[in-house]
């Protein structure tokens, strides 16, 4: 082995066809498929299979038995090409499963950049994740979930299908969203799911200044405390949101709405 080969352990199972820059590390026991293309500096443990079409970016670390690329637990699935498309700086911790989407939902699971996905995470077919997530243990998203940036989803939590969980959001232990979650929202600890006010510490940490979270604030009330009609607190957010960029954001957010707001 010349030092620019990957560095692959004896044991390990590497499909023809695979692609893998040359300083990738692969572990004991690990299967790659024919179909899948692996990025520099990424590191693979043992006991993963990465099943493809799967493509993988740089420097991500998959700690171990990581199950990444299978095929979709739909019963509709019928062997047809999908794939599997993940960014770059991805830690995927132990037992992790990320399946490839499926025809009817757009053939395509992504997932962002930058990600922290804690062991027995769950990603279905056809979801898409996006950047400076963390999943915490046992995580679990049904199929054609969307995720935005920087949405942190505590341990035993999980979203219905379809649903989207905004930007800057947070799901507290053991809640199970069936409704869109808005951005910068915070979801109970509790299976009902219901809005617990914003993501106010989290917006700190991310730079976020008082003024733009008074903004997020005065929309929080507006669409959860004030007892209006949806259709009423739609018109208030739009004249707050001719001030505040993140006020925008949310009501785009519940403009696209395609399963009911959690409120």
């Amino acid at each position: 082995m010349t030092d620019n080969a990957p560095r692959i352990h004896p044991t390990a199972v590497i499909e023809e066809g695979a692609r893998l820059a040359d300083d990738v590390q692969v572990g004991a026991f690990t299967l790659i498929g024919a179909d899948v293309e692996i990025g520099a500096g990424t590191v693979i443990g043992p006991h993963c299979s990465i099943h493809g079409p799967t493509r993988i970016g740089r420097n991500n670390r998959f700690i171990g038995h990581a199950a990444i690329g299978g095929e979709p637990q739909d019963k509709k699935y019928r062997a047809e090409r999908t794939e599997l498309v993940i960014g770059d700086g991805n830690v995927i911790r132990e037992f992790v499963t990320i399946n490839r989407g499926t025809e009817g939902g757009g053939g395509i699971t992504t997932v962002g950049d930058d990600n922290w996905m804690l062991a027995y995470t769950h990603v279905a077919h056809d979801c898409h994740v996006g950047s400076h997530c963390v999943f915490s243990n046992n995580t679990t998203l049904a199929g054609h979930v969307s995720v935005g940036d920087y949405v942190i989803i505590s341990g035993f939590a999980g979203a219905h299908q379809f649903c989207r969980i905004g930007a800057h959001a947070f799901l507290g232990m053991g809640a199970l969203t069936n409704g869109d979650v808005p951005p910068f929202t915070m979801v109970g600890s509790d299976s009902l799911g219901r809005p617990r006010g914003i993501n106010s510490e989290g917006l700190k940490r991310r730079g976020f200044d008082a003024e733009r979270i008074a903004s997020i604030k005065r929309a929080y009330r507006t669409l959860y405390v004030a007892g209006l009609p949806l259709a009423e607190a739609k018109v208030q957010l739009a004249e707050q949101a001719a001030h505040s960029a993140d006020v925008k954001d949310l009501l785009d957010f519940i403009e696209h709405a395609e399963r009911p707001l959690l409120r």
